[in-house]
């Protein structure tokens, strides 16, 4: 599990293809791989993954076509930025919002500047725009966030300073794809009403 915080912004350094999908290697802070074991969980751009080696200022994970195919995994390339967060421990803070590192969709992006004003705009797939609400919260690469707009086709957050220099959505160019989690407890409560009025 993951609280949307990110804590790092990780360099892709390598990415090589294998006969189970990709490996990837990616650059982070020495301070970030601190009691690291292999086979913990760390979050890239939102997605659980697990680390098959690390040394002191870089972690490698394999990504398999599954993950590939729903994420923005593939579309990284060397010297590409990704959000890095280490898997919650019991007693850590949330100061976001529960995350399971299980993307729901990617979809297509923009920036939008008004003033002072940072708009992330999203074009959202049907099947998962109706489980996002307007001051709910969504996870975009990996980072929580709160809903200010929504229509049938899309949402927006705003993205304040804090946000946009301690991740990587401040490089979204036009047309990018991010990666996107519903809130689970949104996702699950919808699910319910929707059982219950198939029961009617």
């Amino acid at each position: 599990m993951f609280t949307g915080i990110v804590q790092e912004i990780g360099i892709i350094s390598s990415k090589e293809k294998t006969s189970s999908g990709i490996s990837i290697e990616v650059d982070v802070e020495p301070t970030f791989l601190k009691n690291l074991e292999i086979g913990a969980s760390i979050a890239v751009n939102g997605v659980c993954l697990t680390a098959t080696k690390f040394n002191e200022n870089s972690v490698a994970f394999d990504v398999i076509p599954e993950t590939l195919r729903v994420t923005n995994l593939e579309e990284i390339s060397v010297s590409s930025k990704v959000n890095m967060e280490r898997s919650l421990k019991f007693g850590d803070e949330v100061g976001g919002h529960i995350l399971s590192g299980h993307i729901s969709c990617r979809a297509p992006a923009k920036l939008i500047e008004s003033g002072d004003e940072v708009e992330l705009a999203v074009e959202c797939p049907d099947e998962w725009v109706n489980y996002i609400f307007l001051k709910g919260y969504v996870a975009i690469n990996g980072a929580s966030l709160t809903v200010a707009k929504k229509t049938d086709k899309s949402f927006s957050v705003f993205l304040i300073p804090e946000t946009l220099s301690a991740t990587n959505l401040s490089e979204v160019q036009n047309g990018n794809l991010l990666n996107i989690e519903v809130d689970q407890t949104t996702y699950a409560a919808v699910k319910a009403a929707e059982a219950r009025l198939a029961e009617t």
